[in-house]
């Protein structure tokens, strides 16, 4: 299926955009976003997927998750490529994708910058952080790659 000259990968895709990318890396408009980087989640594994929502608080947890010491940045993106939903969340705890969230093999264009995301309390950032080591530290947690 076609949509804005983009074919859709994946089944049941449901948004046309905006997309959003939650990352601690400094990017300017017309930058690239690409696969090929460690896995917030298990740091062991290159993901071959870039990934990206419609939702921009969705987004921002990404960021305050995403290493590095860099200010949590939110960025305005359009895949270059076919895109699929993301087969970590889509249909796992809740029937389809409630995150909105989805992967490409092709790269993400920064087209923008959001600024007014709800960012993360102290304490549920700790609550997410301790949640992301129990998936490091857990052997059989799995990674759709």
């Amino acid at each position: 299926m076609k949509k804005n000259n983009i074919e859709l990968g994946g089944t049941d895709v449901l948004d046309k955009g905006p997309f959003y990318h939650g990352t601690k890396t400094d990017m300017e408009i017309g930058d690239l976003l690409s696969a090929g980087f460690r896995s917030n989640y298990k740091l062991e594994v290159i993901m071959n997927h870039i990934y990206f929502t419609a939702l921009p608080n969705v987004a921002g947890l990404a960021a305050a998750l995403a290493a590095g010491d860099g200010r949590e940045r939110v960025y305005i993106v359009e895949p270059t490529g076919s895109f699929e939903n993301d087969p970590n969340v889509t249909d796992k705890k809740f029937p389809g994708n409630p995150t909105r969230s989805y992967r490409s093999r092709a790269s993400l264009k920064v087209i923008g910058e959001v600024t007014d995301w709800v960012r993360l309390t102290p304490e549920e950032l700790q609550k997410w952080q301790e949640k992301l080591a129990n998936i490091r530290a857990d052997s059989n947690a799995e990674i759709i790659n």
